[in-house]
């Protein structure tokens, strides 16, 4: 899977999620550190990857712009950790890959995964967003 790493989400993300086999870039290595939100997101769909992020403004924009695209993985309630932050990925993407690729999980408050259906393409979900908290955080 392909993803764009804003800047609020640790950089170790980037070599994390490539160990992993996924091809990812953060926003930094582009040259997107100053970038608005907007032209993260024109990038994210021009090389279709999923946004990884804990700016709560991405999903309010997708849906101004209807768009369909990208997919985000959202990161929220308060400040995380590196490792926390990498092991709440990785927890999300596993569920995401031993399920299938096409639905969009939510990680909540209580620990237990969700998901929902999406018919689109597995390779580059429509606007499947996969809301993460830690269990320790509402």
């Amino acid at each position: 899977m392909k993803f764009l790493i804003d800047m609020p989400v640790t950089p170790d993300a980037g070599p994390h999620l490539r160990a992993a086999g996924h091809d990812a870039i953060h926003a930094v290595d582009l040259g997107l550190a100053r970038s608005s939100d907007d032209e993260l997101l024109t990038v994210a769909r021009r090389e279709e990857r999923v946004i990884i992020t804990a700016d709560l403004d991405y999903p309010r924009l997708i849906a101004l712009q209807q768009a369909d695209r990208p997919g985000i993985i959202l990161f929220r309630g308060g400040a995380y950790s590196d490792r926390e932050m990498l092991a709440l990925l990785d927890r999300v993407l596993a569920r995401a890959f031993t399920l299938g690729l096409s639905r969009a999980w939510s990680l909540g408050a209580s620990g237990r995964a969700q998901s929902q259906l999406d018919d689109h393409s597995p390779a580059f979900p429509s606007f499947a967003a996969a809301i993460v908290s830690s269990p320790s955080r509402t």
